[in-house]
């Protein structure tokens, strides 16, 4: 089923461009949208709304691209409603499985299959809104600041609610990098809580956002 529902950013159908390394890229937000409305149960479509509303705010607040922002916030999940057996077939013959513990977490490959599948059949090759989607599960060492803002977008949307969230929001509107960093640190916190398995690239991602704000130094 198709959601029609609109964001309420104002940019609906706006098409875009942006220069990148290798030549222009025509990305447009409706097309974004109508993946998430065609690959999406509504309650995912929400959040996906919801992500992408608060990226392009957030990208506005700290002088970054709104609209590579809410394309990546439309966009990240398109994958995540795929079987979690079909998903580990896919990222096996698109060749994602890149971590050993790839194979036991079938659930944080959605977003390595989201940018495969724009960049391969959706014309989109601009690094850092891949890189947004491909990591905004589990991080990564080195997370630009458009990464970043997915990131801590996907946790802490409008739509999302659990005690601490609030704080969160506000630690990201006040500074993007120590609000992403208490983002991470929130959700790792919650998976040991919880004795659920936390894989590698999170850890990484935690120690080296951790050295670059000197916390603990």
């Amino acid at each position: 089923m198709v959601y029609t529902d609109t964001c309420r950013l104002g940019c609906a159908g706006i098409v875009f461009v942006f220069v990148t390394e290798r030549k222009n890229v025509l990305l447009h937000i409706e097309q974004a949208q109508r993946l998430a409305g065609s690959l999406l149960a509504e309650r995912r479509f929400r959040h996906s709304a919801g992500v992408a509303k608060m990226a392009a705010e957030l990208a506005m607040r700290y002088g970054l691209d709104p609209q590579k922002a809410a394309y990546a916030g439309w966009a990240h999940d398109i994958a995540k409603e795929l079987p979690l057996a079909r998903q580990s077939a896919l990222a096996e013959r698109y060749q994602l499985l890149l971590y050993p513990e790839d194979q036991g977490l079938a659930e944080v490959l959605h977003g390595r299959l989201a940018a495969y599948w724009l960049q391969t059949y959706y014309r989109c090759e601009d690094a850092d809104v891949l890189a947004a989607i491909e990591h905004h599960t589990l991080g990564r060492p080195g997370m630009s600041d458009l990464e970043l803002l997915i990131f801590s977008a996907d946790k802490i949307e409008e739509n999302r609610w659990f005690p601490e969230v609030d704080n969160l929001r506000q630690a990201l509107y006040d500074n993007l990098k120590q609000g992403a960093f208490a983002c991470m640190e929130h959700g790792l916190r919650h998976l040991e809580a919880t004795q659920c398995p936390v894989h590698s690239l999170t850890y990484a991602a935690y120690d080296d956002l951790k050295e670059r704000l000197n916390i603990g130094s």
